[in-house]
């Protein structure tokens, strides 16, 4: 039996996973697959495949990226949500703020540095034509239970994260959604570890096939939007929005991509140089 560990954030993208594991799919193959959950994000599993404390991982295009580039020893084996990621910007309730750009100069609250919500930050104030020197600040709260309690004590003053997994926050008046600002680019995809790899390459194959089996009619499942209301304790009309927007994917991502998303980082001053796409992604 090979035994491997695979992190992503603990929300309704991430279904999928959850029912391959609870029906054994893996265990089937041989694989003890087992999954983390990482609720503070793209930057807690950067960390957590550089310590090798996980094996692979469903992460932020970007935030993968930008670590590969700083020498996370990892590649980009396929994509696994090639819809757009809609980050909602947040303050709370008691904030006076009203607007996105009354946010210009203020303190982004961000999960960690190299976080989706550090990176999106910078992505928000481009399209909002911001200084990047000056108008950009930041408070690291780890996650968003640190957003809902940093937040209404002025440590930090907007927050960015998925629009819909925040929704039950703004619904509930802790939250107050100012604004959205969608990724460029395929949200989510699937990263494995190098020397992972090399040394069990069939056995993350496999891993491939059967999610992305289960992925591909996976908006067919009976009472698909039910289920996801009640396990994320979301409102059924949100969810089902939320799945129109949602597109599984089975694919690569495209050397294109790689290249809008390097470049964007570069024009953000997040990165120092590119790295040929051979670098970046591993093809089957």
């Amino acid at each position: 039996m090979k035994n491997l560990v695979i992190g992503g954030v603990p929300e309704h993208f991430n279904l999928p996973w959850y029912v391959t594991l609870r029906d054994k799919e893996y265990t089937k193959k041989g694989i003890n697959l087992r999954w983390k959950d990482f609720p503070g994000g793209t930057g807690a599993m950067n960390k957590a495949l550089r310590n090798k404390e996980i094996d692979m991982a469903v992460i932020l295009s970007e935030g993968i990226i930008r670590g590969i580039i700083e020498g996370n020893e990892c590649k980009i084996v396929q994509v696994f949500i090639k819809s757009p990621l809609i980050w909602g910007i947040h303050v709370a309730a008691n904030s006076s703020y009203q607007t996105i750009n009354d946010l210009k100069g203020t303190k982004a609250a961000i999960s960690r540095f190299g976080s989706g919500s550090h990176l999106m930050a910078y992505v928000n104030a481009e399209n909002q034509h911001w200084n990047l020197e000056t108008d950009l600040n930041f408070k690291i709260i780890k996650n968003l239970d640190g957003a809902l309690s940093q937040l209404p004590k002025g440590n930090g003053d907007y927050f960015m994260w998925e629009k819909f997994t925040t929704k039950p926050y703004v619904d509930d008046g802790a939250f107050r959604l100012v604004g959205e600002c969608p990724t460029p680019w395929p949200c989510f995809v699937i990263a494995v570890r190098n020397d992972v790899l090399e040394n069990e390459e069939e056995s993350i194959k496999t891993i491939l096939e059967i999610i992305n089996k289960t992925t591909i009619d996976f908006k067919k499942t009976p009472n698909l939007a039910e289920i996801i209301s009640k396990r994320y304790q979301q409102k059924l009309e949100d969810v089902e929005e939320w799945l129109g927007l949602t597109e599984w994917c089975q694919q690569h991502i495209s050397e294109k991509e790689v290249e809008k998303i390097q470049n964007q980082l570069l024009d953000l001053k997040l990165i120092d140089n590119k790295l040929l796409s051979n670098n970046i992604l591993h093809k089957y």
